[in-house]
């Protein structure tokens, strides 16, 4: 497995970074790791944070401080004053790069050791309020790039990067072409979305989306076009929507729906182009790094076809969140519920934490969330469940109307041939934009919020 200084050298001839200057890239990154490593001779590695806004100072930082066994902590710059406080409480860190904060720039303090010196943080939470740090190393994330070139069956990895890079959807697009020796492509959505595209060759690049830009760019017939030249276009990040599916299929959008997280370096299961264009949905096939089994809540393996919660064992996966390692575990037990079929394809069914018990009855927000979508009245849509004496729990739809004629109602009997009637939500919350993060991801906290107000004092 190539070192990331023997990747950089490896790349130092090549103009592999389009749009941006490769040449750069190198003398930033070799600098840095000069100054790392002279700092390092001092005792510890120091702990960096790394906040740098500009994508090619970002990168050659992060190969800097991988390179010089540094522990980074993969930051994003427009976090609020209250997240920082919180991510410099627990790092502590001896090296801030970027932020833009006048104060800020390179600093070199406590020096309080890292549980492992050459650890890769990368964020994940946020959304819910409470930033974490899963705690990756280079061997992770090489691991996961492995798995994918194996399965795509791929020498060079050639990515268009749409995504933050501190997020680990973003960073995984840069360590595959960085370690294969491939191009890399770094535009942000929006200039994507106004129509300013790069002069690249599509058929020969992946590029990575959630379901909400996916379907911004479908509304944009030149863009969609533009989308259906691309080798690949993986989708993560976030459950998509049956009819965003249909749409891009008829289309033929080549594209490969993902199953994956922060914790497994990315994704572990990728359903093929060719499969999705041919009509089947799932997550796909598990990755060569991984291995998925699916227990019940006595933890027995339960047999195809059967839902159960989903279990991973992969070399991408992470040691624990900092400042804990997980003590000989390898094995991720998470959230989700699903099933492997004939094929051993993952599909999700829903999240366990986000069931909701209603009359008895056990419900999965996302198949009601996804016959919601098919009717096409909602530009967007999330289903909660509320307290209620009743029923203990209340089905609860918060949506965002395609058109501001569209009543409850009509969309209530639009749904009565899809679901049954215990799956028809009971309230309806109409709104003008549901709180997601930047991957796509819905706040349900805040959901919550909403609706607690919403009911307390409704619109009359």
């Amino acid at each position: 497995m190539e070192r990331p200084l023997d990747c950089l050298n490896n790349l130092a001839q090549y103009d592999w970074l389009i749009s941006y200057n490769s040449h750069d890239f190198n003398q930033i990154a070799q600098e840095l790791y000069l100054e790392l490593i002279q700092l390092s001779a001092c005792g510890t590695p120091p702990k960096i944070i790394l906040a740098e806004r500009e994508p090619v100072r970002f990168l050659a930082s992060f190969i800097a401080a991988c390179a010089a066994n540094c522990p980074v902590f993969l930051c994003n710059p427009d976090w609020g004053t209250q997240e920082w406080q919180q991510v410099f409480d627990l790092v502590q860190p001896d090296i801030i790069l970027g932020i833009g904060h006048g104060a800020w720039g390179m600093e070199y303090g406590n020096n309080i050791q890292c549980p492992i010196p050459n650890s890769i943080m990368i964020p994940t939470g946020g959304s819910s309020g409470e930033i974490k740090f899963a705690i990756h190393t280079w061997e992770t994330l090489i691991s996961s790039v492995q798995g994918f070139t194996e399965y795509f069956q791929l020498k060079q990895v050639n990515s268009f990067c749409v995504l933050p890079l501190y997020h680990v959807s973003g960073l995984m697009q840069f360590m595959r072409s960085f370690s294969t020796g491939g191009k890399l492509a770094i535009l942000p959505f929006k200039t994507v979305e106004s129509g300013e595209i790069l002069n690249i060759k599509q058929s020969e690049f992946f590029i990575s989306l959630v379901p909400t830009q996916l379907q911004r760019l479908l509304q944009n017939s030149e863009l969609t076009e533009w989308l259906s030249q691309f080798n690949t276009v993986l989708l993560g990040g976030a459950p998509a929507w049956n009819e965003l599916l249909e749409k891009a299929r008829f289309h033929r959008i080549r594209l490969a729906p993902t199953y994956g997280m922060t914790e497994t370096a990315s994704q572990i299961a990728t359903l093929k182009p060719d499969d999705f264009l041919d009509g089947k949905i799932s997550s796909g096939q598990i990755l060569p790094h991984a291995k998925v089994t699916i227990r019940n809540q006595q933890g027995e393996i339960l047999n195809s076809n059967q839902i159960g919660n989903i279990t991973i064992h992969t070399q991408s996966l992470a040691l624990g969140y900092y400042p804990k390692i997980r003590e000989n575990q390898t094995d991720l037990q998470v959230d989700d519920l699903g099933f492997l079929d004939e094929q051993g394809h993952l599909n999700i069914v829903g999240r366990n934490s986000d069931k909701i018990i209603t009359g008895g009855e056990n419900i999965y927000p996302t198949e009601i969330e996804s016959a919601i979508q098919s009717t096409q009245m909602v530009a967007d849509i999330c289903v909660i469940g509320i307290p209620d004496k009743h029923w203990g729990q209340a089905l609860t739809a918060i949506y965002i109307p395609k058109k501001s004629d569209i009543s409850a109602l009509k969309i209530q009997t639009l749904l009565k041939d899809k679901l049954s009637k215990f799956k028809i939500p009971k309230y309806w919350i109409p709104q003008q934009n549901l709180p997601r993060n930047s991957q796509g991801k819905i706040n349900r906290q805040q959901l919550q919020q909403i609706a607690t107000e919403f009911l307390q004092n409704p619109i009359t």
